[in-house]
């Protein structure tokens, strides 16, 4: 490879990296504002209000919660929200860090407002003319394995963290209904609005909707068994209660969650603002040092970043009538995010020389293309099995559902076409299993232990992030292998 395309791929690492800190920055100043303000504080004493029992709270919680804000910010913003959340409640650390880090994984196949799909399929040949196509085949796998996460949460909380060893099962059982319903309605509204409305919707509407569907249950005690309000299952002691209070109304601690999801739908839906939003300052850069078809976008105003900010700025507004406080808390943020910025800069880097690498004085293939022909030369058979593992070896080395697909998307689409099997079908086993790698991410594990005081526990929590997240894999491999044999 010439100097110049190296350097050109640098660049465009560089950039493309950009967009990514830019969400980043606006979810953590998000986070801590509403920490500031008091908002999260009124937010818990909501969730405790509706039930007290830890095993309804993990589900809206982790799960549904999380997956609001995954699909509004990403990059490993959820578990470090709800895993705070989970301790003021009364989870042990241990507790909430490996729920929340397992309950960000479904959600992550679609990330912030589709950014896995967009960002990260966009170095596949003719990834646009597909990119809705992949998410409707995506949402059908996890209508069969997506599912079972709401019931596998409440197995790891109740067999790894109970503090009464007695009646484990049944205390898991009793909830079965109520967690497989709301996995299998989650999945539906998935599946109907990657069908209907488009891929970058699915991860705000499916936990959204999902959420309100699971208060209105709790409301109305449907399958929701008797003891979980007469003795609901919890790990504090009664000398560990105590009574928060918040004069904050809960509409107005919401707010700037609330505004964000409502800007995000608008901007995706009203076409002409959708064109002014994408098209004035546009700061994408194309043909890169006059390489054609090396480029990066980055379309500001349109970013998830710029609207989460703005929504800052408004609920600082609404809760305390004043801004004062978003300048110190964003400054404070970027000081934060030093040592994540380098990792994703130079992980891009990689990236894109790896993906760059056909731009090459010899005339030879891309790495990419000539590890695909020589992996399917053995494995095309039974590749669908191996997709998955791919996608969440990518997310355990890189921190990202959406640089793992950006690393292995073009490999797995080349095998795909290789073996004769669903480039559709092994594009969605990649996604799926690079947000089940969520569960073991190094960067993930070692950022919210560090914010929760379990500095050192990594390794025991990566111990109990590892079996769900083979499983997760698994069942894609093998829902995938029944699609391409109907399919």
């Amino acid at each position: 490879m010439d100097t110049k395309i190296l350097i050109a791929s640098i660049f465009q690492a560089i950039h493309k990296s950009l967009p990514i800190i830019w969400i980043l920055f606006g979810a953590l100043v998000m986070l801590k504002t509403l920490e500031h303000t008091g908002a999260i504080t009124r937010i818990n004493i909501g969730f405790e209000k509706l039930s007290s029992d830890m095993r309804v709270q993990t589900v809206l919680i982790a799960y549904l919660f999380g997956g609001l804000i995954e699909g509004v910010s990403g990059f490993g913003t959820p578990a470090m929200v709800t895993a705070p959340l989970m301790i003021a409640l009364g989870f042990s650390p241990m507790a909430s860090v490996t729920l929340a880090l397992v309950a960000d994984s479904t959600p992550a196949a679609f990330g912030a407002v589709g950014t896995p799909l967009t960002v990260g399929l966009s170095n596949v040949n003719d990834a646009p003319s597909f990119l809705n196509t992949v998410g409707q085949s995506l949402t059908r796998i996890d209508l069969f394995a997506g599912s079972l996460m709401p019931t596998i949460l409440i197995f790891l909380l109740v067999f790894l963290f109970s503090p009464n060893k007695q009646n484990r099962l049944k205390n898991w059982l009793e909830f079965l209904p109520w967690t497989l319903l709301l996995g299998i309605l989650y999945s539906v509204i998935a599946l109907l609005s990657a069908a209907f409305v488009g891929y970058e919707f699915v991860s705000i509407l499916s936990p959204f909707i999902t959420i309100i569907i699971a208060i209105i249950s709790i409301r109305f005690k449907f399958l929701i068994p008797k003891s979980s309000f007469i003795t609901p299952w919890t790990m504090k002691q009664q000398s560990d209660t105590v009574e928060e209070t918040s004069d904050m109304p809960l509409i107005k601690a919401w707010s700037p969650y609330i505004i964000v999801v409502v800007m995000l739908l608008l901007s995706r839906v009203i076409e002409p603002l959708k064109v002014f939003l994408t098209t004035f300052l546009n700061l994408s850069w194309k043909n890169i040092f006059g390489f054609k078809g090396l480029n990066s976008d980055w379309e500001f105003l349109y970013s998830p970043g710029t609207l989460l900010t703005i929504a800052v700025i408004l609920g600082l507004l609404i809760q305390v009538r004043s801004i004062k406080s978003f300048v110190p808390t964003g400054i404070k943020v970027i000081k934060s995010m030093k040592s994540t910025a380098i990792a994703l800069i130079v992980t891009l880097v990689m990236v894109q020389v790896f993906t760059n690498s056909n731009y090459n004085s010899a005339d030879l293939e891309s790495m990419p293309m000539y590890i695909a022909n020589f992996i399917s030369k053995y494995f095309s058979a039974g590749w669908i099995f191996i997709a998955p593992f791919l996608g969440a070896l990518g997310s355990f080395v890189t921190g990202s559902t959406t640089v793992s697909t950006l690393t292995f998307g073009q490999i797995q689409s080349d095998i795909a076409s290789n073996a004769h099997i669903s480039q559709q079908i092994v594009l969605s086993a990649q996604l799926i299993g690079a947000a089940a790698g969520n569960m073991i991410c190094v960067h993930n594990i070692v950022a919210v232990s560090s914010l929760v005081g379990l500095n050192g526990q990594e390794g025991n929590i990566l111990r109990k992030t590892l079996a769900p997240a083979f499983l997760y894999c698994l069942l894609v491999g093998i829902i995938g292998f029944i699609f391409i044999s109907i399919f």
